[in-house]
């Protein structure tokens, strides 16, 4: 099974490139951030005619996430993130498809920082961590999939020089992320590529994408009962370059399953 997400920025504004990439890498299954559309808004039409059934929870000009699949129809399990009764911000969906239970997600940036978008951030990263614990305690096979907008390590940031002060790269996000990784999930990129340097987001800043400066934010989380069915991993980064592009490249695993 070939599971992928890709922080598409816009579903409509970039459902061309979406389309045309699905054709090619051909995923089972597809967890979209970013869709910034309203809920009728959503290209569902387009995308059953690619093949793919889906889910989404959206908000006009927001956030937005969406699970698609080709094998079977996403049932969804849980559309909002516990733990936080006055958030009505579209930035979790959970499903079960093909035997999985595959959480699609995309945390909040947190800048600027310190403030109120941070303090948002780190009270969404620790609602995440006692939902992943739950989960994991459940013994069910698991994926936490999405923009995580944490860069884990220096090994996941091409230089910090001009991000000092970016709430992706501050310790306590990255302590955050460290702690779901010590209660059993196995961070799947770099599981597969070990010391080496691997990239999700080129910003659209001064030549980012040209001089390869970028950050991985965009991560899958294995639960224990999927850990070991990890085959490979990668992004395709080349997407980054095409014409109307989103700032984030597609990522993906590929499990035994």
């Amino acid at each position: 099974m070939k599971i992928a997400t890709f922080n598409i920025n816009n579903v409509n504004t970039r459902l061309p490139n979406l389309l045309e990439w699905l054709k090619h890498s051909k995923p089972d299954v597809v967890c979209l951030q970013d869709l910034k559309c309203e809920e009728r808004e959503f290209p569902g039409a387009a995308l059953r005619e690619a093949g793919y059934s889906a889910v989404w929870e959206s908000q006009k000009s927001l956030n937005g996430v969406a699970i698609l699949s080709r094998r079977s129809h996403p049932i969804v399990t849980r559309r909002r993130l516990p733990g936080g009764p006055s958030d009505r911000e579209a930035r979790y969906i959970e499903a079960a498809v093909g035997g999985l239970l595959i959480a699609c997600l995309c945390l909040p940036n947190g800048n600027p920082q310190p403030g109120p978008e941070f303090d948002y951030k780190m009270s969404w990263l620790s609602r995440l961590t006692k939902h992943a614990a739950r989960l994991q305690g459940q013994n069910h096979p698991a994926i936490l999939v999405g923009n995580y907008n944490v860069a884990p390590t220096e090994l996941d940031i091409c230089s910090t020089e001009s991000w000092t002060n970016d709430a992706r790269v501050q310790p306590t996000p990255r302590k955050a992320f460290a702690s779901l990784l010590a209660n059993g999930w196995t961070d799947a990129l770099r599981d597969v590529y070990r010391h080496e340097r691997v990239y999700t987001l080129w910003t659209y800043w001064r030549d980012r994408c040209e001089k390869d400066h970028a950050f991985r934010l965009d991560h899958f989380l294995l639960s224990k009962a999927v850990a070991s069915r990890l085959i490979k991993a990668g992004v395709d980064g080349d997407i980054r370059s095409e014409k109307n592009a989103s700032d984030h490249a597609p990522a993906w695993i590929k499990l035994h399953w």
